[in-house]
């Protein structure tokens, strides 16, 4: 078996890649079901059902929030309480990367402060790359990855099925100044996307992949993760060129997990080699060691 025909190396046990406090962003406490967190100059409570332990604080500075999400459905809607007229955006900034702060509908402020450590192994990864790098990425949504690979010199194709969504993610390349690095903004549904690159011999050096458990392209697409994913995964292995550098996919699903995901990345990746790590993203409390476990991923790595 030569070296390009080798299975990928699944790690035997997961990481945690954890999210701690920055200038803009901190969880501040955490229990009782809620998350109190700093959003540059709002503190925000929002309703986290996996916090089920006491808050470290007292009730007041709970009750100091600047903005409460009461939610309606297990779906992430749900209504925002203000103790003062908010602002309808304000900067926020990771590393080289600006970009706004926005109270949404669905209890999000318009980027998720979790990522925060997949943008650091993505920076470190373009940074640390001998040649630029292509990068593919789905469900992009405010674009704050794009402009993080961008800002450390990749070529980034950015994917949304929400116009509202791509709007918002040029108003951050504006905000980052990085208007003018080779970012390409493609509103459409990603599936619907990923099959015409294939046919047509596109080839990418980084996938991100990044689904909703639900969701609806801009034509009707319907995207049910747990029916859809293997599919999509399939085609984005399609897309890596001969020395690919990684493909990531992350996943929110309460029913998944990490190592589910490996599993279904080693199939794609037969014969690539490399290695896949797997695990989840978690944010840490500020001063502290009490974590909250978001999301679950699983990443191959080829060329270094």
């Amino acid at each position: 078996m030569t070296a390009s025909a080798r299975p990928p190396a699944v790690a035997p046990a997961p990481i945690v890649m954890r999210t701690t406090a920055w200038k803009d962003y901190a969880l501040i406490d955490s229990g009782d079901g809620r998350k109190l967190e700093r959003y540059g100059r709002y503190r925000v409570v929002r309703p986290e059902p996996q916090c089920l332990w006491r808050p470290r604080l007292d009730a007041a500075a709970w009750a100091g929030a600047d903005a409460v999400f009461d939610p309606t459905d297990e779906d992430e809607a749900g209504r925002w309480r203000f103790s003062r007229p908010p602002a309808e955006t304000w900067p926020l900034a990771w590393g080289d990367v600006r970009f706004h702060g926005r109270f949404t509908a669905f209890r999000h402020l318009a980027f998720f402060p979790e990522q925060a450590a997949n943008w650091s192994w993505l920076d470190q990864r373009v940074r640390n790359s001998k040649e630029p790098l292509k990068i593919l990425n789905l469900f992009g949504y405010t674009g704050v990855a794009s402009l993080v690979c961008a800002a450390a010199g990749a070529a980034v194709t950015h994917v949304d099925a929400s116009k509202k969504a791509i709007g918002w993610a040029r108003e951050n390349a504006a905000l980052s100044k990085l208007e003018d690095r080779p970012i390409r903004w493609i509103c459409e549904d990603a599936r619907r996307y990923v099959q015409r690159e294939v046919k047509r011999g596109s080839r990418y050096d980084g996938v991100i992949l990044d689904p909703p458990k639900y969701g609806r392209g801009p034509t009707g697409e319907v995207w049910r993760l747990f029916e859809d994913l293997p599919e999509l995964l399939g085609l984005c292995a399609e897309l890596l060129s001969e020395k690919a550098s990684f493909l990531i996919l992350n996943a929110y699903a309460e029913r998944i997990s990490g190592l589910s995901l490996a599993g279904l990345m080693a199939g794609h990746a037969a014969g690539r080699g490399g290695a896949i790590d797997w695990g989840e993203l978690a944010l840490m409390e500020e001063g502290g060691e009490r974590g909250v476990g978001l999301s679950f991923f699983a990443r191959w790595s080829g060329q270094p």
